[in-house]
């Protein structure tokens, strides 16, 4: 059974893997069906997140996390956030204010995030 606890800890494992650009740690939480919507509107699978973190194409290096909300919704929970976020994409630094929000399943005993979308904030 899917908890309010079980998923602040996985968004939570999330943050440190991402943080640390620690590639399996992000990968086991990843559903293999994930779908990803970035910030450009880019459609991005489980495979093309992890190669953009282990490529080095991406690179987190701070976020502030202004805002979380958790919403049960029977084996599923939706999550938004507000962070800022900066680091590296392909080589240029950037920092900003983002809205996520993602969707984990609770399945095999476990999280994982199934769905999410980023948009930037002017």
């Amino acid at each position: 059974m899917v908890t309010t606890a079980l998923i602040d800890d996985a968004e939570e494992r999330l943050r440190r893997a991402v943080l640390a650009n620690d590639v399996k740690a992000i990968g086991d939480l990843l559903s293999p069906a994930l779908v990803f919507t970035d910030q450009t509107g880019q459609r991005l699978n489980k495979i093309d997140s992890l190669i953009a973190h282990s490529s080095g194409s991406l690179r987190i290096r701070s976020m502030t996390i202004e805002d979380f909300e958790t919403r049960l919704m029977g084996s599923c929970a939706v999550v938004t956030v507000t962070a800022t976020v900066g680091g590296k994409l392909d080589g240029t630094a950037f920092e900003g204010r983002y809205a996520y929000t993602r969707i984990w399943e609770h399945r095999e005993g476990r999280c994982m995030l199934a769905a999410a979308h980023c948009s930037a904030i002017a």
